[in-house]
């Protein structure tokens, strides 16, 4: 059973002690023990109160293991990454990033990249330029790629925007095997950062030489993760 273990896991989370959090759900300290140990399963009322406490749903609680989830999550450290150069393409389009991931990586061969560096990062985030219409109307999406140059890689092959990230501070997080579930495990990294940066949302307007968020996808040992950043100066904080 998972319940009382969820219980421990979302107490701990929240930094609550078995007496702090007995005194929030007004019950005694053992019964909060009981809980935990699944001696004793929780009123509705009491498991709605829960709820309301950790910010889940019941059916999360309940049925759910969410101490898994803390594997797929590595904790967010920030990083100062130094300017790089890049080469970078967009797409707008109903399936924008497989698109151009495949144009950059031809991209990458044309070139010569992946010759002289075949394991040139290739990053990627989403293009918020699209219309509201041309979302709605028509299921288009932006996003765009970039290859990471590095340095003494020296080339003028067109089809694409050359351009330089700035030296900046990321807020970084890595997630293993994202596409397990992909609209549950990346939007939760962006999650987990924004709640560690004590940030609501991302500024309107931040400085054009750097990428206020993007992903990074690798493989490691047989097993598929992915890196998300997102630039520190680039939230609005104390939402």
């Amino acid at each position: 059973m998972n319940l009382g273990n969820n219980i421990c896991f979302l107490r701990k989370k929240k930094k609550l002690t078995q007496e702090q959090f007995s005194e929030l759900m007004e019950v005694t300290r053992q019964t909060v023990s009981r809980w935990e140990t699944d001696e004793v399963v929780p009123e509705l009322d009491r498991l709605s109160q829960m709820c309301s406490i950790f910010a889940c749903s019941l059916d999360d609680l309940v049925r759910k293991d969410l101490t898994s989830k803390e594997e797929v999550y590595s904790p967010v450290e920030i990083k100062k990454l130094p300017a790089f150069r890049m080469a970078r393409y967009v797409m707008i389009s109903p399936s924008p990033e497989q698109d151009v991931i495949n144009y950059m990586m031809a991209w990458g061969k044309t070139s010569g990249l992946l010759a002289a560096c075949p394991d040139a990062k290739l990053l990627g985030w989403d293009f918020p330029f699209v219309s509201q219409e041309q979302q709605m109307r028509f299921g288009l999406h932006g996003y765009v790629a970039a290859y990471v140059l590095p340095d003494g890689f020296e080339t003028n092959c067109p089809g694409v925007e050359y351009a330089t990230n700035s030296e900046a501070e990321y807020a970084v997080i890595t997630v293993t095997d994202p596409h397990a579930r992909s609209f549950e495990r990346i939007p939760g990294g962006y999650q987990r950062i924004m709640e560690y940066l004590q940030a609501g949302s991302f500024k309107e307007k931040f400085p054009e030489n750097i990428i206020p968020c993007f992903e990074y996808e690798y493989d490691k040992d047989g097993i598929h993760y992915i890196d998300i950043f997102i630039y520190t100066d680039s939230v609005v904080r104390g939402k």
